[in-house]
């Protein structure tokens, strides 16, 4: 709807009726207590609360499609990539090793080590994300 701004052509595209999409994004902005979206006469825009929770809902489907891939790469660990995030410990040694030895069973591996500090360690492997930016990335 967000990329139609229009309410009739989002339900087509949706294929719902017009009333039952209204009635959901009401029932959504009365849940969140926030409006979602400005409506003019023949269109309709994101407030900042809109723009907010289409970008999380973004992130969302990212996660679970990164989730389902995964799941998928289960029953074939011969490659790819593994990351590890590590807030700045004395156990970074300890975890190289293990991968060291890990790297004799499986070759193909790849294995990414980020240490830093811990919140922004948390950040990264909450949102289920590559690292980069501030903390220290290494690939082994």
């Amino acid at each position: 709807m967000a990329r139609d701004e229009n309410m009739t052509r989002a339900a087509e595209s949706l294929h719902v009726t017009q009333p039952t999409l209204s009635k959901a994004i009401k029932s959504l902005e009365e849940e969140l207590g926030q409006k979602l979206f400005t409506r003019q006469s023949f269109s309709i825009k994101l407030t900042d609360a809109g723009f907010l929770l289409r970008n999380r809902a973004e992130d969302l489907v990212t996660m679970a499609d990164k989730i389902e891939q995964e799941f998928l790469a289960l029953d074939d660990i011969t490659g790819g990539d593994i990351y590890f995030g590590l807030a700045e410990s004395s156990q970074i040694s300890y975890l190289a090793r293990e991968i060291n030895s890990f790297k004799k069973l499986y070759p193909d591996l790849r294995y990414h080590i980020t240490s830093g500090d811990t919140s922004q360690v948390a950040e990264k492997l909450d949102k289920g994300c590559r690292f980069s930016g501030d903390a220290r990335h290494q690939q082994v």
